[in-house]
């Protein structure tokens, strides 16, 4: 891993739950399992340590047990460190008495640690609610050579349909940008323009000391929001410089999209795309190699290890130690971690959470467009 770049990582795993409350229900956000083995926090957290920041700090709200048990110390990043390293900051340990509701109170209740971070010059912040596999180091040294206060990241696409057809702003306000020669002048909150948009990726780097006088200032205020009560009041004192991001990106905006980002991962192209660059990292799970047992009829499908196959099975995603009774098939489906499927069940377009059993004999039929969603522990 990369070493010395000069910043501080903030990463923000619960925003975004409520948009798959089926899959954050007693998780958060970060957590939500990915690609077979991974975690969609791993993708942040790796793209940072790979980038060399060694000091990593977490904002969680709720649900974040699943997140400390997947993290602990942090060997896998690479960040047991005596100074620095990875850092959780739970609601309420900085004494405020409620839980965030945004960034400009979480941040608030740890400038303290921001404040002590004296040999750090610079921030990045993220969600984790994105899949990608960036290189922070190259956007901070374009950041300092731009002159900006502030940069933030966003990639061109269109707008989730959810995000279009919502009316409840409460699950979470997105952000669209005007950009002008490199400059944003514009942004835009729940913007329901169809189109190619400047999609705002919730990643923004910037000066620590500028950050302290930001939040300082705003929560003062009572200001929740950072782009809506910090950003786009000082678009105009600022410059906030836009960096298009041209790499792969999966964004989970609801379960349609959870589960279409997932089955893209079936085409090579897209793979490639997201692993090719930096290793993604995440908890080391000993298991044995998956076992096809004779018999067994797998297609176009991802299987993480400790599998058991007797089955058939076709464009799936498999995670670890999901086993396929004889006699099973299993089509277009993301089978989570332990998952058992039994002799004779039939299942299409299905999302299993982890430790699920289907029974045998059992037929379960969901669609492209509406795939069905069993949750943890449960027997069918």
């Amino acid at each position: 891993m990369s070493t010395n770049t000069n910043a501080i990582g903030i990463i923000f795993p619960n925003t975004y739950d409520e948009f798959v409350p089926q899959l954050t229900n007693d998780r958060l956000m970060a957590s939500i399992p990915f690609a077979a083995r991974y975690r969609l926090v791993d993708f942040v957290l790796s793209s940072m340590a790979n980038s060399g920041i060694d000091n990593i700090a977490f904002l969680v709200n709720k649900n974040y047990h699943s997140l400390i048990d997947h993290l602990g110390a942090g060997r896998e990043w690479d960040l047991v460190r005596k100074n620095g390293g990875l850092h959780i900051f739970p609601p309420f340990a900085m004494g405020s008495p409620k839980a965030y509701t945004g960034r400009v109170g979480i941040i608030a209740g740890i400038l303290g640690y921001l404040r002590d971070q004296k040999t750090t010059e610079y921030v990045v912040m993220s969600d984790a609610n994105i899949a990608y596999n960036i290189d922070f180091k190259k956007i901070i040294d374009t950041h300092i050579a731009s002159g900006a206060d502030i940069t933030a990241l966003y990639n061109e696409q269109k707008l989730p349909e959810s995000a279009i057809a919502s009316t409840d702003s409460s699950k979470g306000l997105y952000y669209t940008f005007k950009v002008e020669d490199g400059r944003i002048k514009g942004i835009k909150i729940n913007d329901k323009d169809t189109g190619i948009k400047n999609f705002g990726m919730n990643v923004y780097v910037m000066k620590r000391e500028l950050l302290i006088d930001l939040i300082d200032t705003a929560f003062v205020r009572g200001a929740e929001r950072f782009e809506r009560d910090v950003l786009i009041p000082e678009l105009n004192k600022l410059n906030i410089q836009g960096y298009k991001y041209d790499g792969y990106v999966a964004r989970i905006c609801d379960m349609k999209s959870y589960f279409e980002e997932s089955m893209k991962l079936l085409d090579d192209h897209n793979l490639d795309g997201l692993f090719a660059g930096s290793t993604i990292y995440t908890k080391v799970r000993d298991d044995n190699p998956t076992r096809y047992i004779s018999g067994s009829d797998v297609k176009n499908t991802m299987v993480a290890d400790g599998c058991v196959i007797e089955g058939e099975v076709e464009n799936c995603i498999l995670f670890r130690g999901v086993k396929i009774a004889k006699g099973a098939k299993v089509k277009n489906c993301i089978i989570m971690q332990d998952t058992v499927v039994e002799a004779g069940a039939e299942l299409e377009y299905i999302i299993t959470d982890k430790n699920v059993t289907i029974t045998e004999g059992k037929k379960l039929q969901g669609s492209d467009s509406f795939p069905v969603y069993v949750a943890k522990f449960k027997i069918v």
